[in-house]
Formats: C-alpha cells, sequence, structure tokens
C-alpha cells in the first residue's frame, strides 16, 4: 500500500481540523448563549424528565456531549445542581449528541456537501470575527467552527488509506468482522479507545461513518463501534471530575455507569436492534445500509477508486452509474447509522429515566465522601423547592437552614485555623482550596435562602412575620459575611506564603488568641440561632466577647508598630498580621450583629 507519513499526517491534519471546527463551533454558540444557559439548567431542572430535556437541548446547542457533561459536573461542583438533576442532564446529553452525527450525514454524507460551501462560508464570517460587537464575534466564530468541521471531514475522507488496493489489509481488518459475537465486543473496544484517544464522540463517530463507507467494516461492526464510543466519551468528564468534590465525582460515575449499563443491555439485543434499523433505514430510504460492504467488495479496486476519486464529468457511463450506487449506499449507511445512534440512545433514556433515584443512591454508596469533604456538598437541608402551605411553617425552615449555614461557617473558620498551621504547602494549597469551595457554598446558601424568602415574603403575611422575614435576612448578610471574613483571612495567609513572609511565635500566638475568643463567641451565637431566643445572660456573654476582641485589636496593633519600629520583623510581615487581626475584629462585629438580630425578632414574636 503506498501509504507514507505524509499521508498519515494529512489524516492526522484533517483530524485536528474536524477537532478543532469542533471547538471554536462549540464556544462560539456557548458565547452566544452566556449565561442563559446557566439559566435554561437551573429552570429545566426541576424533575427528571426536563432535566433529560434540558440535557437534548444544551448538548444539541453546544454540539458537544463532552463539553455538556463537563459543564454538568462543573455544575454540580458548584452546588448549581443536585446529582439527581445532574443524572437527567446527562441522560439528556446522550440524546442530543446524536445531532452532530446527524448533521454530518445530512451534509457530510448526501449529495449536497456542506464542504463545498466552507470557503464562502469562512468568507461570511470573517468580517463577524472582527466585528466589535462580542455576539457578532462570537456568531463569527460559529461559522469559522462550521466551515472548519466539514472541510476537515471532507479531507479526512480523502486522507483515508486506501485499502482496496491492499486486500491483505483487508482482509485483516475484515477478519475481525467474521468471528461473530466477538466481533462486536472487539469492535465495541476499538471504538471506546478510539473515542478516549480522541477525545470526541463526534470525531469517532465520523470515522466509523468514513470507514463504513469505505468498506472497510460492515454495517453492524460500526454500530457496535458507536456503541463503544458512547463509552469512551465518559472520560472526558471524570477527568474533570477528578479534582472536584464529592458530588462532581458521583456525577461523573453516573455518567460512566449510564451509557455502560446502556451498552450491556444492547449487546443482549444487538442483532434485533441492527435489524430493526436497518429495516427503518430501507423503508425510508430505499436502500438496505447492511448490503454495502458486499456491494463494494465485488468492485475491482481500480474502479472503487475511480468512483471515490474521480469527478463525475470524467468517468464513463458504467462507472457513472456505480458512483451513483455507491453515493447512495454512503448516504444511506451514514443515516442507518445516525438512525441506530439516536435509537440506541433515546432507547436508553426511555428506560433508564425511571430509575435515577437508584442511580443516585448506587452513586452514593460507591464513591463515599471523606469524613473531612462531607459537608462540601451544597444541598439545603431543610428548605425544598416547594413552598409550605403556611407562612409560619416556611420562616420556620428559613430559621433552621440560617442554623446550618451557621454550622458551616463555622467548620471554614475551623480550616482558616488549620491552614494557618499548615508547614506543608501542599497540605497549605488543599485546605486554601477547600475553604474556596466553602465559600461558594456559602454564596448559593445566601442566595437560596434570600431567595425562598423573598418568596415567602410575597404572600398574605402579618406585620410581624414580614418583620421575622427581615430579621432572619439580616442573620443571612452577617453569616454570609462571617464566610467573606473567613474567606479573606486565607486569602491574607496566601499573600503570605507567595511573599514568603515568616510569623514570629509572638504573632502566631497572639492571633491564636484572638481566635479563642472569636470560637467563644462563634459558640455563643450557635446557641442562640439553635434555640431562636437571646436570654439576657447571652447577651451579656456576647458583648463581653466583642469588647475582647476589640481590645485585643486595640492592644495588637499598637505592639505592631513598636515591635516593627524594633525591627523585630519587617513592615510586610507587620502589615500580613495587621490584616488578619483587623479581618478578626470585623468578624467578631458580624457574629454579635446576628445574636443581635436574633434579640430583635425575638422581641417581634413576644409582641
Amino acid at each position: 500500500m503506498d501509504y507514507t507519513f505524509l499521508n498519515f499526517l494529512e489524516l492526522v491534519g484533517s483530524l485536528g481540523l474536524f477537532l478543532y471546527g469542533m471547538k471554536i463551533m462549540s464556544e462560539g454558540l456557548q458565547k452566544i448563549a452566556g449565561e442563559q444557559l446557566r439559566s435554561i439548567l437551573a429552570a429545566m431542572t426541576r424533575n427528571r424528565v426536563m432535566g433529560v430535556f434540558t440535557g437534548i437541548l444544551i448538548t444539541a446547542l453546544i454540539q458537544s456531549s463532552s463539553a455538556a457533561s463537563v459543564m454538568v459536573v462543573s455544575f454540580v461542583n458548584a452546588g448549581l445542581l443536585t446529582l439527581a438533576q445532574s443524572i437527567g442532564v446527562i441522560m439528556g446529553a446522550n440524546v442530543g449528541t446524536t445531532v452532530t452525527a446527524w448533521m454530518i450525514s445530512l451534509f457530510g454524507f448526501g449529495k449536497f456537501s456542506i464542504s463545498m460551501l466552507s470557503v464562502p462560508l469562512l468568507g461570511i464570517g470573517l468580517p463577524l470575527i472582527f466585528s466589535a460587537k462580542s455576539k457578532r464575534k462570537s456568531l463569527g466564530e460559529f461559522i469559522f467552527g462550521f466551515a472548519f468541521l466539514f472541510l476537515g471531514l471532507d479531507w479526512l475522507k480523502d486522507s483515508m488509506p486506501d485499502l482496496q488496493n491492499n486486500p491483505e489489509v483487508l482482509a485483516f481488518v475484515s477478519g475481525f468482522a467474521d468471528l461473530g459475537f466477538l466481533s462486536i465486543l472487539i469492535f465495541l473496544l476499538i471504538g471506546t479507545v478510539l473515542t478516549v484517544i480522541v477525545q470526541s464522540s463526534s470525531a469517532t463517530v465520523a470515522i466509523t461513518l468514513i470507514m463504513c463507507s469505505r468498506g472497510w467494516i460492515g454495517f453492524e461492526s460500526a454500530a457496535a463501534m458507536i456503541m463503544g464510543e458512547n463509552i469512551g466519551t465518559t472520560i472526558t468528564a471524570n477527568i474533570a471530575a477528578f479534582s472536584a468534590n464529592v458530588s462532581a465525582k458521583r456525577a461523573a460515575f453516573a455518567h460512566l455507569m449510564f451509557n455502560v449499563l446502556g451498552v450491556i443491555w444492547m449487546l443482549f439485543v444487538f442483532k434485533f436492534f441492527v435489524n430493526m434499523v436497518s429495516g427503518l433505514t430501507e423503508s425510508f430510504w430505499g436502500t438496505d445500509p447492511r448490503g454495502m460492504a458486499a456491494w463494494i467488495d465485488t468492485l475491482p479496486p481500480d474502479e472503487f477508486k475511480a468512483i471515490t476519486s474521480t469527478r463525475a464529468s470524467d468517468l464513463s457511463t458504467d462507472l457513472l452509474a456505480k458512483q451513483g450506487v455507491y453515493q447512495s449506499y454512503e448516504s444511506v449507511t451514514s443515516y442507518g447509522l445516525s438512525l441506530y445512534h439516536t435509537m440506541f440512545n433515546v432507547g436508553n433514556v426511555l428506560i433508564m429515566v425511571w430509575f435515577v433515584n437508584l442511580y443516585e443512591r448506587i452513586c452514593k454508596f460507591v464513591i463515599k465522601p471523606k469524613d473531612e469533604d462531607a459537608d462540601e456538598e451544597f444541598q439545603l437541608q431543610f428548605i425544598t423547592t416547594g413552598m409550605l402551605s403556611t407562612a409560619e411553617l416556611s420562616i420556620l425552615q428559613a430559621e433552621k437552614e440560617l442554623n446550618v449555614y451557621a454550622k458551616r461557617t463555622r467548620k471554614m473558620f475551623k480550616l482558616v485555623q488549620k491552614l494557618a498551621a499548615a508547614k506543608d504547602e501542599v497540605k497549605f494549597w488543599k485546605l486554601f482550596t477547600r475553604i474556596e469551595k466553602y465559600e461558594e457554598i456559602s454564596d448559593r446558601m445566601e442566595i437560596e435562602i434570600g431567595s425562598y424568602l423573598n418568596k415567602v415574603a410575597e404572600g398574605r403575611l402579618s406585620n410581624q412575620s414580614k418583620e421575622r422575614i427581615r430579621s432572619i435576612l439580616r442573620d443571612v448578610t452577617e453569616i454570609e459575611s462571617i464566610a467573606d471574613s473567613c474567606h479573606n483571612m486565607a486569602r491574607h495567609y496566601k499573600r503570605k506564603l507567595e511573599a514568603k513572609s515568616e510569623f514570629t511565635e509572638e504573632i502566631e500566638e497572639n492571633i491564636r488568641l484572638m481566635w479563642k475568643e472569636l470560637e467563644k463567641a462563634f459558640t455563643k451565637m450557635q446557641e442562640v440561632l439553635e434555640k431562636q431566643e437571646v436570654s439576657d445572660f447571652d447577651m451579656t456573654d456576647s458583648i463581653k466577647y466583642e469588647n475582647r476582641i476589640n481590645e485585643l485589636r486595640n492592644m495588637l496593633k499598637r505592639k505592631n508598630i513598636e515591635d516593627v519600629n524594633n525591627n523585630l520583623y519587617d513592615y510586610q510581615t507587620g502589615v500580613f498580621y495587621t490584616d488578619l487581626i483587623t479581618e478578626c475584629e470585623h468578624m467578631g462585629d458580624y457574629i454579635i450583629n446576628v445574636v443581635q438580630s436574633v434579640e430583635s425578632g425575638q422581641t417581634i414574636r413576644r409582641k
């Protein structure tokens, strides 16, 4: 076979152009959609069915199930989606990805090839690329990506080795197709491995379509490869979840489990399913796709090369007729494989969508959080998506959720103390990442609790209930500010580490002294939130802790100036030190504000 290293590079380059086109087309569409993607995802995942349709919509929009899966995993990681919601979206993403196969079949293998318009499309997209308006620029990127995708597909077809002129290689490839059920497993594995390598199921589907259209493999083998591609595409989301939280890991595992189980049950009915799809294809398009490989085998290698690489105007009448038959088979085969891909994924969803809760339980059983990570999943415990029947019960829910919020913030403060004591940089950055995660969760909880209370406030409420809601909202704001203070402390330590600054033992002891007073204030605040009552004793203690924190702040700031002047440590170290004790004093203010707010709410209830 006359196939040089340069030809191989052309093949790789064509695949690269296809993938690049897919990438920038996807990115262009995502930019056009903007934050609407996030809004759509949040609004349309209220139940498993809506989640599935959301997954279909998102994947059809961004033209990549891998990108959609990674997006879902990141949303789960950020606490925007629950595990159950993510499973529904992932199921829908598998159906949405079949849109790409249909695009390739309609435009890349049909009688009208979009690749003929690729260069004119680049001309249309060029002025948009340089537009000052972001929407137009994103549209230009989408057009460029669309053109590159089909230009790459066209070149990919042309750069594939001509196995028809090398019967030995063709016989070797075809040999794997004559092993019965083992052949199905082999080509399933090939599809999986190829997708893992290429990192795009769409690209692998395109390669599969080309292999089938060239007669290398039969329709059944191509169908098995497509099943393998469904498994291979899950690797991207699992890689994305590798460094994410437990919920994100579970979402990625759910994707893998869904696709693997889908392939397993399909293997039991594979022959029947292939025959059904072939029959439907023949009914709609007039030709059985299973006959293509056998028909190509009847052609001499030189004739096959002529009808696949020569323009119609340069062919004899006999070869022109054979070219028409080949093009018909090529189109029908691509339609048949696209139909198989769609029906396979739709069938999976129709069966599996009723087992979302079971999937969720399995994922939680298989992937258990470490003790230290158990609280790093965003999930409101008392506030649900549905409103309770009475405002009083709704407010009670919010008060309980407020207590949970405070406990999470307390744990965040504990992490800051661990961060300060960390001598190992690896441990430091791990703790810093966890603190940032807690900060994200804190922001999300503030929004969710606040939104819930605003909805409650829209109903008919007594003046007393309205005041209680205002009191809780003040508490929410103050607790979020406590979390911000924790995050700020962590950032100060990060700056200190990056500046290679060192605290003296006295500085560290003084900071720990501040933290001891904050711990006392924190404990009192949690007691107050737990019982939603403030006794005179509680208020006296809270004021005492606050005054003590203020006194320490003032004393330590004065001492810092003296120590810097006496050259006990440099000025920069002093800045990091004063930033920390100032932040401690701010946290003390936020803590007593919460206690005072609860006292105000208590007064309202007693009226």
